[in-house]
């Protein structure tokens, strides 16, 4: 055995000979300055690249280290640092959320069934494909270009109730969507699943940028199973958004109480500050049974299609995002895993020991959140870390190593804050990167697009203007504020416009729009505009950022832009 070798395995060896220990002092001055070029921050080409090799280099070698897989998530891929945005809908049986996806794709989905009884009994992935299909979830798990392959963790019992499906459809060229089986009340279906149910949603929850709860107006009941899943869900509160589905059913007396019973129902389940933002609407392509909402529901659905859409243009973030909250973690556990190794004896009392330590887990907590100065925030569950816990054989695990710890320090420190740039960058040049297709394109132009016809956008259709109708009242008011060559100075127009109680930011805008030749002065048909504008501000619509063509006066339509 060469000296050279022996330097190697005698590394940590205080017995090794002179010359090994000659070899290992060099290899530290080897180690050492390739920590020094290490402190630089890394040079990625493109985000999902960079994160992939941090997560490798300095991230997972932690994790591994200190089990944290046993623990608390198996360990990522380059697949869930490449895969599309994914949206994951979660509800109790027959809220809609089948309905939902066909509504959104406007067809049918392979593997798709929809009834008033718990018809999804599987999760099923709905992804692009270049032609239809169904792949069953045993071949899922090992194709290495989907997201899903330490789903087998779970067993057979899961996979036979995993598909996904594949179809061509241009909204899935941008994003995925998760439908999941409704979740059941009363505790015998809930035993019969066969696969722990709230431990698959969390797994999904951890990899997905949206996850929707869909309610029915009709079955507001939140199940104890339902309790469990959201309870699951903890931790990613900014990617929870509620729809209150099948609102048209109701009339709007009784949609005010059931809306006002969920956020009490919601409030009681979910522990933020923040009131989660709820989605009132009917997300599917019937008629409205009762249509007295139906300017809600619109104005309802385009904010959601709105947060659907950004996912793309924000996927990078959410994902860079995840692997900070990743990377807390997996530091609160190794300091967790080393501090229960440093209190286990060497020789006797082990099992005892182990009580001791299990039992009092949450002064150990108290102690590391004190000495590393960590908030409380970031420590795993007690009850759920103390039961795993009592399967572990505690004197396997590793002491602490600060070399790995301060890997990821270096990683969060510096690394993290060039690849923010970077998502800038990428952000920046891909300015359009939003879903399309299927619903989200249905009510993007001509008539039926949100407020079109209404407000600023009134009287665009018409071959009239449209201020022309209340020009006569504009025009007696016009006279009486003393025009001088047939306009009136902003100090006289000002008098009239703050009668409207508009604060003076709206009013300085109204006056730019209606200035169209920007003298400073209006005429009576920039003096009627402004007041048309005022008007359509005070009935609750938003003034436009440039004066629509179909509202600049007649005689003003000839002047070069």
């Amino acid at each position: 055995c060469s000296p050279d070798s022996l330097s190697v395995h005698h590394f940590w060896d205080s017995s090794a000979s002179p010359r090994t220990k000659l070899n290992s002092s060099a290899m530290f001055s080897w180690l050492g300055t390739d920590d020094r070029r290490k402190k630089e921050p890394e040079v990625f080409q493109t985000v999902s690249e960079g994160l992939k090799k941090l997560y490798k280099t300095k991230l997972l070698p932690l994790e591994e280290s200190y089990k944290f897989h046993e623990f608390h998530s198996p360990a990522l891929e380059d697949a869930d640092f490449d895969n599309k945005p994914m949206v994951l809908l979660v509800g109790q049986y027959s809220t809609g959320k089948t309905s939902f996806i066909r509504y959104l794709l406007e067809q049918d989905f392979p593997g798709m069934r929809i009834g008033p009884e718990p018809t999804t009994d599987s999760f099923i992935a709905v992804m692009h494909g270049d032609t239809e299909g169904v792949i069953p979830g045993n071949a899922l798990v090992v194709d290495p270009k989907k997201p899903f392959r330490k789903l087998n963790a779970f067993g057979n019992a899961f996979l036979n109730r995993f598909v996904c499906a594949q179809l061509p459809n241009p909204v899935l060229e941008s994003i995925s969507v998760i439908d999941t089986p409704g979740i059941l009340s009363g505790e015998k279906q809930r035993i019969s699943r066969g696969y722990d149910f709230a431990a698959v949603l969390e797994w999904f929850a951890e990899r997905v940028d949206r996850i929707i709860l869909l309610f029915d107006a009709h079955k507001l009941d939140i199940s104890d199973e339902f309790s469990e899943v959201i309870k699951a869900l903890k931790n990613h509160e900014d990617k929870i958004r509620v729809v209150l589905n099948k609102a048209d059913q109701i009339e709007t007396q009784q949609l005010m109480r059931v809306y006002g019973a969920l956020m009490w129902s919601l409030g009681k389940i979910v522990n933020t500050p923040e009131v989660i933002r709820v989605y009132i609407g009917s997300f599917w392509s019937h008629p409205l049974l009762i249509p007295d909402n139906r300017k809600l529901f619109e104005a309802e659905e385009q904010d959601l299609f709105k947060d659907i859409q950004s996912l793309p243009r924000n996927a990078a973030l959410r994902k860079l995002n995840d692997l900070i909250k990743r990377a807390r973690l997996a530091k609160v556990h190794a300091y967790i895993i080393s501090s229960l190794k440093k209190e286990m004896p060497a020789v006797f009392g082990k099992e005892n020991k182990k009580k001791e330590l299990i039992g009092s887990l949450g002064d150990i907590y108290k102690r590391i959140e004190r000495e590393h100065q960590i908030s409380p925030g970031d420590f795993p569950n007690l009850k759920k870390m103390q039961d795993q816990l009592q399967a572990q054989d505690l004197n396997k695990f590793q002491p602490l190593k600060p070399k790995l710890l301060e890997a990821v320090d270096d990683m969060l420190a510096n690394d993290i804050a060039s690849l923010m740039v970077l998502v800038r960058q990428e952000e920046t040049q891909r300015p359009n990167a939003v879903v399309k297709g299927g619903a989200f394109d249905g009510t993007l132009d001509g008539p039926f697009g949100h407020g079109y016809g209404e407000g600023a956008g009134e009287g665009i259709d018409e071959a009239e203007w449209v201020v022309a109708r209340d020009k006569p009242a504009y025009d007696e008011i016009f006279y009486t504020l003393s025009p001088v060559n047939g306009k009136v100075t902003g100090a006289n127009a000002k008098k009239e416009m703050v009668k409207s109680k508009l604060p003076n930011t709206v009013l300085g805008k109204i006056w730019k729009l209606a200035d169209i030749d920007k003298d400073g002065m209006l005429d009576d048909e920039e003096f009627a505009l402004a007041n048309h504008l005022i008007k359509v501000k005070l009935e609750g619509h938003e003034l436009p950022s440039e004066l629509p063509a179909h509202l600049v006066p007649p005689s003003k339509r000839k002047i070069p832009e």
